[in-house]
C-alpha cells in the first residue's frame, strides 16, 4: 500500500513560518515528482510548488521569495517551507507525489489526506 502522510500544518500569525512535511511509504520503485497544492473553501485546488527527481523546482507566483520546497530522496520526504505567511495562504495543503511501483510500469499520481495551515491574527 503507497500512503503519502503530511504533517507540520498549524494555526500561525501573518509574518511567521511553518515547515511542511510529506512522507510517501510503501513498495515504491521510483518517485519521479513530488509537490505541494492547495484548496482554500470555496475556491479551486492550486499548485503550490513542484520538484522533479533531478532537482528542478516551480512554484506558483504568489509563493515565489517566501515558500522553498525540498526533498530528503532517502526517506522519499518532501517538504515545504513556508516563510513570511500571509492570510491568503490559509489554505489545506495536499502532497503529490508521481510514483511508479515497479520497473515498466505507468506512473500513477497518489495524494495525502491534507493538513490545514491557518495564517491569521
Amino acid at each position: 500500500q503507497v500512503q503519502l502522510v503530511e504533517s507540520g500544518g498549524g494555526l500561525v500569525q501573518p509574518g511567521g513560518s511553518l515547515r511542511l512535511s510529506c512522507a510517501a511509504s510503501g513498495s515504491i520503485f521510483s518517485i519521479y515528482v513530488m509537490g505541494w497544492y492547495r484548496q482554500a473553501p470555496g475556491k479551486q485546488r492550486e499548485m503550490v510548488a513542484t520538484l522533479i527527481s533531478a532537482g528542478t523546482a516551480t512554484y506558483a507566483d504568489s509563493v515565489k521569495g517566501r515558500f522553498t520546497i525540498s526533498r530528503d530522496n532517502a526517506k522519499n520526504t518532501v517538504y515545504l517551507q513556508m516563510n513570511s505567511l500571509k492570510p491568503e495562504d490559509t489554505a489545506v495543503y495536499y502532497c503529490n507525489a508521481d510514483l511508479s511501483l515497479g520497473p515498466g510500469l505507468v506512473p500513477y499520481d497518489y495524494w495525502g489526506q491534507g493538513t490545514q495551515v491557518t495564517v491569521s491574527s
